[in-house]
């Protein structure tokens, strides 16, 4: 007989709250596994499910669907594996059962005198109240990433995951952290159970970055899909979705988009969360749609919450990034004329924001404007302008705020831009022209445009000239080299090492994934390759900031294009000024560009804001003048430049500063509970505790620093620590000075898994204790509230499984333990006296039973109140919003009705069962 049968009950031992489950398929290797209770899914490995059977004895009292309590006479096994349970004339199979019973018996093993030593008890109630602060805690989801506190990035994290729907563009300029704010939302989702499948799409060349980040920052194991892992899943079962086989998948992009079945896949895989890196690559117009965009829209309309990321969102001009918003809310980005003209007002909102944050005076028109915009409550707006009167900062922060809701992107798209941000590095550029050969500049050009590669000639070149000298003098520098294509960059290779001793590393799409990660490692490495020679695809996520020589071999004709080149280096933790090198040939198209880079729009030394308003305005006569034209070449300078200072200017008073306003908020209350936590070394004791009782071994190398080793007993048990053990550190400097160091939190996998490790056995739930003092017996139990819900209510944010201490004395009143020390005894001469076996025992433990349901009904009171409170204020504010602005979505305002309505009900049912029990005795003796 197998492990698994259908219709068995089983329950996770990591995810106990989901309740009760039902297998529903059984394959050779694989079951799924149905949780009623929760709505959930789950599959596991055959041979390694976290899950415990459902088996009950004779004189169990079990409870059926239907409400009905059965106290279980015997038990029959039938039909491979079933369980049938018999009792008061009647038969139950386990079918039957309630989906939310509890399975926790520690007055069995009381009575029957198995008990643990009064330290287990200790450490069990210990992990119960540790994981209930945790799970509560605001900060749970962002704790445990290895990141620097930047507040724009916890900012808008937080923002994105605390929303019921999360579809946003995170399109902050290069170097500002998008990756990291969508890690953050992955993480946070993740962690707290409100996203279990998560699908990353990223361009080919990025899915090792994204893959070291997820493991290294966030602890998160995702697997990469590519054509070879999906053929193997296949070869085991042709119909099988390859896309179902992991719960968190990062897979290039390309993939499903050139692969019309692959894409369907995993259309129909149900995703919880879809991320979408360098989502500029989406390309759309109202005539058709490229690939890309085709399969992400597919996949999309299947998934509750969907991010896309790119520094450039207007890169392909308005109808592109109205494509990309469309993706979000095909409802609301549905008229593209509409669109454009509502753009138009955004610099009126923006005024009026700027006047109350810089505390100017409104003037009459001001407060007429004002009160057009926040029409949806009058009365709200009318008390705040008069507190703004006397000197209220927070009525004035409330005005602001709701003048940001009115600014519709701002919901759906979050952009902060490095002229707002402190932390940047300065950016010089040396411009070196070189004497050239026209034949070979034409011909070298001609080649970077045409749509086939050719190979280059540069033996005569006299960059490569400038290049080699370069080299020799900064020998203990790292140059990193972007030019246009791979066939440039083998050539510059290859006359490097005909003329010069020197580590260069390549970067260029034709080198494997594998390869690319090792020549970029290799160039980091302080002993390791002194330039990176890279084609285009180097300017796009990587992040080189431990360089401070960028040479630009080439120059391409975008100023954001440009932009994405120099960010590779100028990013926040940048720690130099940024030597930008550009040696071109005189009388070509690269002095005309670097000119116009460089005169026109100071793309060089400052990141350039409008880059496709001037590609737009000028792009034709920039055109004429690569291609030979040298007439008033100076006078189109002065004009691009004046244009450039305007656009600016209109970007700053409109659209970008609400963005900015919106987007940079400070989490000042979310980093200093980050900052909090940090600090506290009682994380370090109470995981070292853990560690001692499971017997892994323990080295403190420095302060807060440690190598864990599992010991015998723990080699194959002991959650996310390795066979050769693992360096920890809760130090965040040193974890982020240190990626080979794990980096300790109340988020790491090893203390989550830890606890839940305790928590799913019966350690601790049964102690017995005696003390000195006047004769008398004490009951100290631990009841839990344990509430079973779907994890996308989160509703842990209210009432997360909660510990209630109950002690009583024989008399079953409330009391407090003897000070005494508690030590371990024999429990049976106690047990032997049937009268305190049969009557008083029980009497205290329904004593107990009664103090905890009263103190519980409380709990869930004030947990519904705040519920209602926090959701409720949301609901309003969504609700005053739409009667203004169609931004808001209708199905927002429904999921959280439906969710306060459902979470009322969950929380004010939510029941209540012993989970531990510790039975003291006091003698005078001892």
């Amino acid at each position: 007989m197998g492990r698994f049968i259908k219709g068995q009950r089983w329950v996770s031992e990591p995810e106990p709250e989901l309740g009760v489950g039902v297998v529903v398929e059984v394959a050779p290797e694989r079951v799924s596994i149905f949780f009623p209770a929760s709505g959930t899914i789950r599959q596991y490995a055959a041979g390694s499910a976290p899950v415990k059977r459902v088996e009950f004895r004779a004189g169990d009292t079990i409870k059926t669907h239907a409400g009905e309590s059965v106290q279980v006479e015997s038990v029959d096994v039938r039909e491979g594996g079933l369980f049938y349970y018999l009792g008061g004339g009647r038969e139950v199979p386990e079918t039957d059962l309630s989906d939310t019973l509890g399975f926790s018996k520690p007055e069995e093993r009381l009575f029957v005198g198995q008990v643990d030593e009064p330290g287990e008890f200790d450490l069990r109630l210990s992990c119960l109240r540790r994981r209930h602060q945790i799970r509560q805690a605001p900060v749970h989801g962002f704790l445990g990433a290895r990141i620097d506190l930047i507040p724009h990035q916890l900012h808008i994290a937080n923002e994105v995951a605390s929303r019921q729907l999360p579809r946003v563009l995170l399109a902050d300029e290069v170097g500002l952290g998008k990756t990291i704010e969508a890690c953050l939302v992955v993480h946070r989702l993740f962690r707290s159970g409100r996203a279990r499948r998560i699908l990353i799409l990223v361009p080919e060349p990025l899915v090792h970055q994204w893959f070291v980040e997820l493991l290294r920052r966030f602890n998160l194991q995702f697997s990469i899909f590519d054509e070879d892992r999906c053929r193997a899943i296949e070869s085991g079962d042709p119909s099988a979705n390859p896309f179902l086989d992991d719960q968190l998948i990062l897979c290039p992009i390309g993939l499903l988009a050139g692969d019309e079945n692959r894409g369907n896949q995993a259309a129909a895989a149900g995703w919880d969360l879809v991320v979408v890196d360098e989502a500029h690559h989406l390309e759309w117009s109202p005539s058709g749609a490229g690939p890309e965009y085709l399969v992400v829209e597919k996949i999309s309309a299947q998934v509750p919450g969907l991010i896309l990321l790119t520094a450039t969102p207007e890169q392909l001009g308005a109808e592109g990034h109205f494509a990309r918003l469309r993706l979000l809310d095909p409802d609301r980005y549905n008229d593209f004329a509409k669109f454009t003209a509502e753009r138009g007002t955004y610099r009126r909102t923006a005024e009026l924001a700027g006047k109350l944050l810089d505390d100017k005076t409104l003037t009459a028109s001001d407060l007429k404007a004002l009160g057009k915009i926040c029409e949806a409550n009058p009365l709200r707006l009318k008390e705040n302008l008069a507190a703004i009167k006397r000197g209220d900062a927070s009525a004035r922060d409330a005005v602001v705020q709701e003048l940001l809701d009115q600014h519709g992107p701002g919901r759906v798209m979050f952009r902060n831009t490095r002229s707002a941000m402190k932390g940047f590095p300065k950016r010089k550029v040396f411009l070196d022209p070189l004497p050239s050969d026209p034949a070979s500049v034409a011909k070298e050009w001609a080649a970077d445009h045409e749509p086939s590669p050719r190979s280059y000639s540069l033996a005569n070149d006299k960059r490569i000239d400038w290049l080699v000298n370069f080299l020799e003098k900064k020998r203990k520098e790292k140059l990193l080299l972007i030019c246009r294509t791979r066939e440039k960059v083998l050539a510059i290779e290859a006359e490097l090492r005909s003329r010069i001793s020197v580590k260069a590393a390549m970067f260029h799409e034709e080198l494997t994934l594998l390869q690319r990660d090792r020549n970029a490692a290799w160039f980091a490495e302080e002993d390791g390759a002194q330039i990176l020679l890279c084609s285009e695809i180097g300017s796009e996520g990587r992040n080189f900031q431990f360089a401070h020589h960028l040479v630009l071999f080439d120059l391409p004709v975008h100023p954001d294009l440009l932009e994405q080149r120099i960010g590779r280096l100028d990013r926040i933790g940048q720690t130099e000024t940024i030597k930008i090198h550009v040696p071109y040939p005189t009388n070509s198209p690269m002095e005309f560009l670097a000119r116009w880079h460089h005169e026109g729009l100071n793309a060089f030394e400052k990141s350039l804001v409008g880059g496709r308003e001037v590609m737009t305005r000028f792009a034709p006569r920039l055109t004429a003048f690569l291609e030979g034209s040298k007439e008033n070449f100076d006078a189109f300078l002065a004009e691009t430049r004046e244009f450039h200072e305007d656009i600016a200017k209109e970007l700053k008073q409109g659209q970008d500063r609400l963005l900015q306003m919106n987007s940079s908020g400070t989490a000042k209350d979310l980093i200093s509970q980050i900052e909090t936590l940090d600090a506290d070394n009682s994380l370090d004791a109470f995981l070292l505790s853990l560690f001692d009782f499971y017997g892994v071994h323990v080295e403190e190398l420095s302060s807060r620093t440690f190598l864990a080793v599992p010991g015998p007993l723990t080699k194959d048990a002991f959650p996310g620590l390795p066979e050769t053990g693992i360096t920890l550190t809760s130090d965040r400097s040193k974890a982020l000075s240190r990626e080979d160091i794990g980096f300790l939190t109340w988020d790491h996998p090893i203390v989550s898994g830890a606890i839940d490790l305790l928590m799913s056995s019966e350690s601790g739930n049964c102690s017995f204790a005696l003390s000195q003092g006047p004769a008398g017996i004490f009951l100290e139990t631990v009841f839990l509230i344990e509430p079973v819900a779907p994890p996308a209510l989160h509703l842990d944010r209210f009432l997360p499984p909660t510990p209630v201490r109950i002690v009583v004395d024989s008399t079953g009143k409330e009391a407090e333990l003897p000070a005494t020390k508690l030590q371990a005894g024999p429990i049976f001469p106690l047990l032997d006296n049937q009268r305190i076996k049969k009557k008083l025992l029980p009497s205290m433990l329904e004593k107990s039973r009664e103090q905890a349901t009263a103190k519980s009904i409380k709990i869930t009171k004030l947990a519904a109140e705040r519920m209602q409170a926090v959701l409720g204020r949301e609901t309003q504010r969504l609700k005053d919003l739409k009667k203004i602005n169609n931004h808001i979505r209708e199905e927002e305002i429904t999921l959280l009705e439906s969710q306060i309505t459902e979470l009322h009900s969950l929380i004010s049912e939510a029941p209540v069962r012993l989970d531990s029990l510790r039975l003291v005795w006091q003698t005078p003796e001892g």
